[in-house]
């Protein structure tokens, strides 16, 4: 009998605390009021997502609104006309449904590679966020069939080529829509799979779309939004790995670290500046290197790549946290049109889905993440020539006979280059669609989708960097780096040995670019950038 009370004890207190856990780890979207440590979570990982009870009061009454204006007759865009140049047509009410249907199947053009999980999960947050708010005239149940699909597990398979960043990314977010139609693939766990199967299995049915709903769906900027998002995660990650990778490079060289001295910034007033001068020097912080060199060091100053390190990070710093709060407004921000007030049954038409903010916003995350590459391609370049380093040529003993880092540099060199191409603002440029009636756009989707291979761009400079920079401490024995930055290169040893001579160099690449994306160089140094970034 004590067993078996013992037995359903452990039965009911576990499911017990199961749901305990559940509760504790879903991210409840208050609408328009997200942080950007709540998105970063999602972008991370696939945190469950609900609303607040709260939310409902306002898209009910959204809802009921259009309600009445169809039930009225009253001509109204995107309710019960066509799109675009199209709005002057008027559509029969019985035709509403399949109206709406036609909209999304007809603007699923999107091409290129599917996006992948981690941006879709933003584009899925950031949408639900949006028509909760209660003025897109959407009901409850379209916006807890996207949550259930997110929290199902279920990626719509969005092509990442296809908008031009206004009116909405109408076709991706067309895409997007597909998946609560039950039409088009979605991907489960990495695999393909039918949408309508997908919803099958997760017992989700379904929907059919009544008026407005389509075109609340597909009007907005939830994608480029998230493409510029994960630019600036990535951003975040290579500037922080490159901030230690340049305290090493300094060590390395034996630099100087009186450059960072708080009196030359605090002159300039630059913030950024005066933040990253502060970590270089923690980070540089009792290098037993440094000692060794502070008196009768015959030269006189550093190089630009090592002395303005805090100067120009100091400048991305403050681009990437200024891309990051207009960014935070806009997952925050309705975008769709047109949009219902319901205090007078009125329905407006603007234009919140230009995404010029967004495209601004990537052209300069595109900047900052060109330059942190730029620059610690430099760093690599004067660790390799023994005239300015006064370390191995190329990094490796029996030079000649070992090439070292020589074509490692010439890797970073050309990633460097590439991104310069890719900096070019996008913004800058417009193409007017829909027979003219679109007549400019942002570009902001492509402005946000360069920037993830720019980022990996940068990432790969950095990891060469850190190799470089980690053989040039080592090449100073006993001679060592500061305790913190002895934990960055134990890190890295424990994934990549000592270079002695050459090898199969591209895995080595590989290993520490992984620990650049991850967030994983400065893992023993995170508390010196807790307060550098937006939040």
């Amino acid at each position: 009998m004590f067993l078996l009370i013992f037995t359903l004890f452990l039965h009911y207190s576990s499911r017990y605390l199961l749901k305990e856990m559940t509760m504790k780890t879903t991210l409840t979207l208050q609408p328009g009021k997200m942080s950007l440590a709540e998105i970063r979570s999602i972008w991370t990982e696939a945190v469950p997502l609900a609303l607040p009870p709260s939310a409902y009061a306002a898209i009910d009454a959204s809802a009921a609104t259009v309600a009445r204006i169809v039930e009225r007759g009253d001509a109204a865009y995107g309710i019960n006309t066509g799109f675009g140049k199209l709005a002057k047509t008027r559509i029969p009410d019985e035709q509403l449904e399949l109206l709406q249907r036609n909209l999304i199947l007809s603007h699923s053009v999107g091409t290129g590679d599917l996006i992948d999980d981690a941006a879709v999960r933003l584009i899925l947050a950031m949408k639900i966020g949006s028509l909760a708010r209660g003025f897109s005239g959407i009901r409850a149940q379209v916006i807890d069939t996207l949550l259930a699909i997110y929290n199902a597990g279920i990626m719509p398979c969005i092509p990442v080529k296809g908008s031009v960043g206004a009116s909405g990314d109408l076709a991706p977010l067309s895409h997007m829509t597909l998946a609560i139609l039950g039409e088009g693939q979605v991907r489960v766990d990495g695999k393909l799979v039918d949408a309508k199967d997908a919803l099958a299995k997760a017992g989700i049915t379904p929907i059919v779309l009544a008026a407005k709903e389509g075109l609340a769906l597909i009007n907005g900027t939830q994608v480029s939004t998230a493409l510029t998002l994960n630019g600036l995660f990535l951003a975040e990650r290579v500037l922080e790995a490159a901030t230690v990778t340049g305290a090493l490079a300094v060590d390395a060289a034996r630099g100087s670290d009186a450059p960072f001295d708080p009196r030359v910034h605090e002159v300039r007033g630059q913030p950024g500046q005066i933040a990253t001068a502060k970590i270089y020097r923690q980070l540089l912080s009792g290098s037993v290197i440094r000692q060794s060199h502070l008196v009768n060091d015959e030269r006189v100053q550093d190089p630009y790549c090592l002395r303005c390190q805090p100067q120009v990070m100091g400048a991305c710093v403050d681009i990437i946290s200024n891309a990051a709060r207009t960014l935070l407004i806009e997952a925050n921000a309705v975008t769709d049109n047109p949009l219902i007030y319901v205090e007078h049954d009125e329905v407006i038409s603007g234009g919140n889905f230009h995404a010029e903010p967004v495209a601004f916003a990537a052209d300069t995350l595109a900047l900052a993440i060109a330059e942190v590459g730029a620059l610690s391609e430099r760093r690599i370049a004067l660790l390799i020539d023994s005239s300015l380093s006064g370390l191995p040529p190329f990094l490796v003993e029996s030079s000649g006979l070992n090439s070292g880092f020589m074509i490692a540099h010439v890797t970073a060199a050309a990633l460097a280059s590439e991104n310069k191409s890719l900096a070019h603002p996008a913004s800058v440029d417009s193409l007017p669609t829909s027979a003219n009636q679109e007549d400019h756009v942002s570009m902001a989707t492509f402005a946000g989708r360069r920037l993830h291979e720019m980022a990996h761009n940068t990432a790969t400079i950095v990891a060469i960097e850190l190799l470089a920079a980690a053989q040039g401490v080592d090449c100073h024995q006993p001679l060592t780096t500061s305790p913190m930055l002895k934990q960055v290169q134990q890190r890295l040893r424990e994934q990549v040995a000592f270079y002695d001579k050459d090898r199969f160099f591209a895995p080595d690449i590989e290993a520490s670019k992984q620990l650049v994306l991850q967030g994983a160089v400065s893992d023993s140094c995170k508390a010196l950038f807790a307060d550098l970034y937006a939040r």
